[in-house]
């Protein structure tokens, strides 16, 4: 599926340009253009692909410290400029816009969901988000942020895929070394993703090909989605492969998933990627059985990607997904945020009231 890519924000700039970079590096062609938007210039420096800075005269270059509504603001009045320079690289072919932005912090979280309202205006082809919700140990703030844009980004992207900090991070790392990985996995699964969905990405064909109209009526319910993925050493042997596809796709929905423990959903997608003669066409069409019945949805594509790997992945898309404890524990922090916000204004008040003082005026 060609796709343009935006960044919004810190972390959906980084995401971006290491999304752009794996396509390149593979070979793969998916990815037609790319570009970062943020409000804070330092973000942007260390970014290879081209980049736009919003809001300098109400924040001077420096960021919105984490104050999504004024980054939403921000994108709102400028709108148009930023479409003006995502023009360029929207050519005839491009199938889709994503979004990519941080959910915790304040551009990329207020700006992402503005930004996709004026995309679905103008243009006709999907206007998808992938969001990246913060990690547990990133701070209230960011927890709250992400609450509040949920709710929002769902409704005004056509999808809105969902990325937990905390799901594709190795145990024990630093932060940096965490968000370095994470931003890797992240490139890796959709830069795959997109590339099955384009025929001309590989020289080899697939058996049950994948084209791009299979991704978008995946994502067709809206709401949100989530991408699963595992990866196993395989036979040379395609015949020997069939359980192997089988325990990588239960691996990736059950463990694999870019939201932990989201398994209904109204429609799936499986890419089996690696290299043909490895790849099982009976294994393949067992786990896609697995998933429509471990999902509970009849709508359940399937289709094999020519990788070359001797390892077999499995790529599992879930659109319309269910809400789960996860998300409902974001949607709770920015509920107790909101109502703490307003406690503390009261109180603050309250801190200066002295009637043996008399008011200025």
């Amino acid at each position: 599926m060609k796709v343009v890519l935006i960044g919004v924000g810190q972390a959906g700039g980084k995401v971006t340009q290491r999304l752009a970079e794996y396509d390149y590096d593979m070979g793969f062609g998916a990815v037609q253009g790319a570009m970062a938007v943020n409000t804070a210039e330092a973000d942007l420096r260390n970014l290879d692909i081209d980049t736009m800075l919003i809001g300098r005269d109400r924040v001077k270059g420096h960021g919105v410290g984490g104050d999504n509504e004024l980054g939403a603001e921000i994108m709102q009045d400028e709108a148009t400029e930023v479409m003006d320079g995502l023009d360029a690289k929207l050519s005839t072919d491009a199938e889709a816009v994503v979004i990519v932005a941080g959910l915790g912090g304040g551009t990329g979280s207020g700006g992402a969901p503005a930004l996709a309202s004026e995309l679905k205006r103008i243009h006709d082809i999907p206007v998808y988000v992938v969001g990246i919700l913060p990690g547990r140990d990133e701070g209230a703030i960011y927890q709250a942020n992400a609450g509040r844009s949920l709710k929002t980004v769902a409704r005004e992207a056509d999808s809105l895929l969902l990325i937990d900090n905390d799901a594709w991070r190795t145990a024990g790392e630093s932060m940096e070394e965490g968000f370095n990985e994470i931003n890797d996995n992240i490139a890796q699964r959709l830069g795959l993703l997109f590339a099955s969905g384009e025929i001309e990405a590989v020289d080899e064909v697939a058996e049950s090909v994948v084209d791009s109209s299979e991704i978008i009526n995946t994502l067709r319910p809206g709401g949100m989605a989530v991408l699963g993925y595992a990866s196993a050493a395989a036979s040379e042997d395609a015949g020997e492969n069939v359980n192997a596809i089988t325990s990588t796709t239960r691996n990736a929905l059950l463990t694999g998933t870019s939201v932990p423990n989201v398994v209904e959903a109204e429609t799936g997608l499986l890419v089996v990627a690696g290299q043909p003669e490895r790849i099982s066409r009976k294994g393949v069409e067992r786990a896609r059985s697995w998933i429509e019945e471990e999902t509970g949805s009849m709508q359940v594509r399937g289709g094999d990607f020519p990788l070359d790997s001797e390892r077999i992945a499995a790529l599992v898309l879930l659109g319309g997904v269910e809400r789960s404890n996860r998300i409902d524990e974001f949607m709770q922090r920015a509920k107790e945020a909101h109502e703490a916000k307003n406690d503390d204004r009261g109180e603050a008040k309250e801190a200066f009231v002295n009637e043996e003082l008399d008011d200025l005026f």
